[in-house]
């Protein structure tokens, strides 16, 4: 292969994804076939379709959570989120009698408004955002609990029902359609835009960051909203497929969302992160809970695999940093 060949495919952007995320790729495709092995069913396209549903949820909230631990934050809040959302947007609809464009847009921009109440304490006030966001977890399950008394609310408006389980052209599910969508917005955002390079900024040396004229505090309260922006959303989508308002089913998703990023190749420590390699470290979450299922094993056990997973990975990721670390201080030297 000449010169110009080898310069075309380092530019290809498929290319340069197969090499960032070669390790986690290899994972995926070993747990692919030792699932396959185990069961027949694995690669049959109903369940591959239904494996891709079932991300779907935990990838549109692992984006806005890429942002949050790419700039040295966490947000433990975005599963409360979701259940606000759906709880009080089927709420809306069936209580208050509120038309569904309106309920919608009322559910996202609760989201919305807890994503910048976090954000604005952790920019302006310097409260860790472990602290303010478990604080808003509360606020936002006792806020769906308070509204709903604890009770589901069933929907049966065609309309909404099909956000969430209708088909693109009788063949694509709808979420994953918005789940595909998502990716590339918040792939332009992260590598195309002056936005993308403030968030790596502020996670690698906020110092730094913050005498190169860095709009610091602004850049974290957009990072915070998006987030639970895309986490109402996830409520919604959520809500819509299972034809139901639940104040209870957000419970454990911010374990999905990191467990997702940390995978993928996400920093702990900030600074360091793709959304290709969280859109990869979702799908190997899903190919597990889904082989597991498939294979009849206790869904008690697939939380203790994600939790040795989380701390596999974070482990790994703890390694990574000391080596290069240690290249430098050697180069230095």
């Amino acid at each position: 292969m000449n010169q110009k060949n080898r310069s075309i495919m380092s530019n290809n952007p498929i290319v340069s994804v197969l090499k960032g995320n070669a390790g986690i790729l290899s994972v995926l495709i070993i747990l692919c076939i030792i699932i396959s092995c185990a069961t027949d069913k694995f690669l049959s396209t109903t369940n591959i379709i239904s494996v891709l549903r079932q991300i779907s949820i935990n990838t549109y909230i692992a984006l806005g959570m890429t942002f949050i631990i790419i700039l040295g934050h966490i947000d433990l809040s975005v599963g409360a989120i979701v259940a606000m959302s759906g709880t009080l947007t089927v709420g809306f609809i069936v209580n208050q009698g509120m038309p569904i464009a309106a309920a919608i847009i009322a559910g996202l921009l609760l989201g919305v408004i807890t994503g910048v109440i976090s954000g604005v304490i952790v920019s302006c006030f310097r409260v860790p955002a472990f602290i303010i966001t478990m604080a808003m977890m509360n606020v936002a399950n006792g806020v769906a609990y308070v509204y709903s008394g604890g009770q589901s609310t069933r929907i049966s408006d065609e309309f909404f029902i099909n956000i969430g389980t209708g088909y693109l052209f009788n063949i694509i599910p709808l979420p994953v359609v918005y789940m595909v969508i998502l990716i590339g917005i918040c792939s332009f955002l992260l590598s195309k835009t002056k936005f993308g390079t403030y968030v790596y900024a502020i996670g690698g040396n906020r110092e730094a960051a913050r005498l190169s004229g860095v709009p610091i505090k602004k850049v974290e309260i957009i990072v915070f909203t998006l987030s639970g922006i895309l986490s109402a959303f996830a409520g919604l989508v959520l809500c819509s497929r299972m034809y139901s308002g639940q104040p209870s089913v957000g419970s454990g998703y911010e374990l999905d969302a990191i467990a997702s990023c940390v995978l993928g190749g996400t920093s702990m420590t900030g600074g360091k992160g793709k959304i290709s390699g969280t859109v990869i470290g979702a799908m190997v979450i899903g190919v597990i809970s889904n082989g597991l299922n498939l294979i009849g094993i206790s869904s008690y056990w697939q939380l203790i695999v994600k939790g040795l997973i989380i701390a596999c990975a974070v482990l790994l990721d703890g390694q990574k940093s000391k080596l290069s670390s240690l290249k430098k201080k050697t180069i230095q030297k």
